[in-house]
């Protein structure tokens, strides 16, 4: 683990009032699938087909965080975080996407909150991670232009019922992911397959997200709103003019895609070339509803793309994670220069960061030295862009917990904490151990913290 002086040194370069956190979303840690009248969403669905996960697994228990929630926080607390990111499961507040209230799933997020507050933890909440309504699917989900209405009126209850708590409210997390791994690859849930129903599937999220926003600030004018994006750097992998053609591609539809429409008004004009016939109906007033100010844009960064035409040699002993993807501590420096340098940008808080690793529990101990060099190594480079005038608030580590990972069920381990899925005990890994000792190094170095 980074020894005391380092870590003094380290945070220093960071300003007084950055808000240091962790992250998680509903449906990988909560659990209770089938409790307190929460009803399917498409993840529940996707998870019952054969051969979608990796080990046949489901979020039906997860780690139980819906009855264990008290022991998670006082967990999170001897970490001497900030702040917390979490999501609200849409399914278990509003059961069909329209219509009802759930008060009992209403009343799980309300203890949930005071919970955090009695902690000294903000809240930082997420609308939407993946979870759609199972009822709202089958009249068409994020293809149908009604959804969009529907999850504006979720956010504004949302808002109405919670937003004196919240520090943040984040629309959507990833719409890049819902969108092309949701309904063009099929590889998450709804597992549709379609360019086309994906790439209006992407502007409706975008258009859910600003009716969210406006329904929002008129409930809660001065409760800070935004989007998460997932992006990274494209590199080519040679200088080739196909490889240098496809990276500028591969950029347009994963950054200036959602980038452009939110902060600009506007698609690409080369990427719907690209698209052509597969380009999304949007009206100009979608794209003033989606253009609205932002009061933070929220970004989830893990490693670099690479766009090659011809697939590259393998690299003997490259440095990647249990996920396959290369340790690129660089590429956040440069993700978040290039923004400034090209957007009007809004404070950026980099709400994912994280690493998945091969983890073993020896006795209590989980020896994560990968992990501990990983977040130090992305550390200092989100220190590289503040020192370069990226106005960055905040930095949340993905995960908190090991939970279910998507397609790849429980076979990815991404948490600061253990969890022992049989027993649902938690451990501590180094890696939180190196978290709660480089954020003790505040007081030493004269900081306060953030909540």
């Amino acid at each position: 683990m980074s020894d005391l002086p380092a870590s003094a040194e380290l945070i220093r370069r960071f300003p007084g009032d950055f808000t240091w956190g962790v992250a998680t979303s509903a449906y990988q840690i909560e659990g209770a699938a089938h409790e307190g009248g929460r009803a399917d969403s498409i993840w529940d669905e996707f998870c019952r087909r054969s051969g979608t996960i990796l080990d046949a697994s489901s979020g039906d228990v997860a780690c139980d965080h819906y009855h264990r929630y008290e022991q998670d926080l006082d967990l999170l607390r001897t970490l001497n975080v900030d702040a917390y990111r979490f999501s609200i499961s849409w399914p278990r507040v509003q059961p069909d996407g329209s219509g009802a209230w759930n008060e009992t799933g209403f009343d799980f997020y309300d203890r949930l909150l005071d919970a955090m507050h009695r902690r000294g933890i903000a809240a930082h909440a997420t609308l939407y991670h993946w979870d759609l309504p199972l009822s709202l699917q089958s009249t068409g989900g994020w293809h149908a232009r009604e959804t969009c209405a529907r999850f504006a009126d979720y956010a504004a209850e949302v808002a109405r019922r919670f937003g004196d708590r919240l520090a943040s409210v984040a629309t959507i997390n990833e719409p890049w992911v819902v969108a092309i791994l949701g309904h063009e690859s099929g590889r998450f849930a709804p597992g549709l397959r379609d360019r086309k129903l994906a790439m209006q599937v992407s502007h409706h999220l975008l258009l859910g997200h600003g009716l969210a926003l406006r329904a929002l600030r008129a409930e809660r004018p001065r409760l800070p709103a935004g989007i998460v994006l997932n992006l990274s750097p494209i590199h080519p992998a040679t200088d080739s003019a196909d490889d240098l053609a496809k990276a500028r591609i591969d950029d347009g539809l994963l950054t200036r895609w959602y980038l452009d429409p939110l902060l600009f008004g506007r698609y690409p004009a080369d990427v719907l070339d690209h698209l052509g016939a597969d380009a999304p109906l949007a009206s100009p007033e979608d794209l003033r509803l989606i253009a609205q100010p932002l009061d933070f844009i929220g970004v989830n960064y893990y490693t670099r793309g690479v766009a090659a035409t011809v697939p590259p040699a393998p690299v003997p002993d490259r440095n990647v994670t249990e996920m396959g993807w290369e340790v690129f501590p660089a590429g956040l420096t440069e993700l978040l220069l290039r923004l400034r340098a090209d957007y009007p940008l809004p404070p950026v808080y980099v709400m994912e960061n994280g690493a998945a690793y091969r983890d073993v529990l020896v006795g209590d101990r989980v020896e994560d030295a990968a992990r501990v060099a990983y977040l130090a190594a992305h550390v200092r480079a989100l220190a590289d862009a503040i020192d370069g005038g990226v106005d960055v608030r905040g930095y949340f580590i993905w995960s908190l917990l090991d939970n279910f990972e998507w397609a790849d069920g429980y076979t990815k381990r991404f948490g600061l904490v253990y969890v022992d899925y049989p027993t649902q005990r938690r451990i501590l890994k180094d890696s939180a151990l190196w978290y709660r000792q480089f954020l003790a190094a505040r007081a030493r170095s004269g900081q306060a913290r953030a909540s």
